[in-house]
């Protein structure tokens, strides 16, 4: 059997991507208006960013069980440019990423869990389907 672990990340979030696309997650509409965080220079410019940004969440929680906001925000932060100061690394914004949060929720992908959230089975076997097209 096929899991998360035997595909490359990358081209898994990509096709998981493509599956919550197609489960008709609806996207907030300050999506691709506002930046992801303080690091970031401009908005993310890919159509399909907030799907990736979903799947990426929902890979992190089958990775480490169980994912919070604070969490996900030093994973998807960077580093932010002071000018003649040095870089330092910055959090990224937590809103897209709790409304991503409750959008997976909504669709039953995740639940809430004593220190975050967690993957159900139906987002666990998303991700395993995902993987083994990959790898099959």
């Amino acid at each position: 059997m096929v899991r998360v672990f035997d595909a490359e990340a990358n081209a898994l979030i990509a096709k998981a991507a493509e599956k919550l696309k197609g489960l008709g997650i609806e996207k907030p509409e300050f999506v691709g208006l506002v930046k992801t965080g303080a690091h970031a220079e401009r908005p993310p410019e890919s159509e399909d960013f907030w799907y990736i940004r979903c799947a990426s969440l929902m890979r992190q929680a089958y990775v480490n069980s169980e994912v919070g906001t604070h969490r996900m925000r030093r994973h998807y932060g960077g580093r932010k440019n002071f000018g003649v100061r040095p870089e330092h690394h910055v959090p990224a914004g937590g809103s897209t990423i709790r409304k991503a949060f409750q959008a997976l929720e909504k669709a039953g992908l995740m639940e809430k869990a004593p220190k975050g959230r967690k993957l159900t089975a139906k987002g666990a076997s998303l991700l395993d389907k995902s993987a083994s097209e990959l790898k099959g």
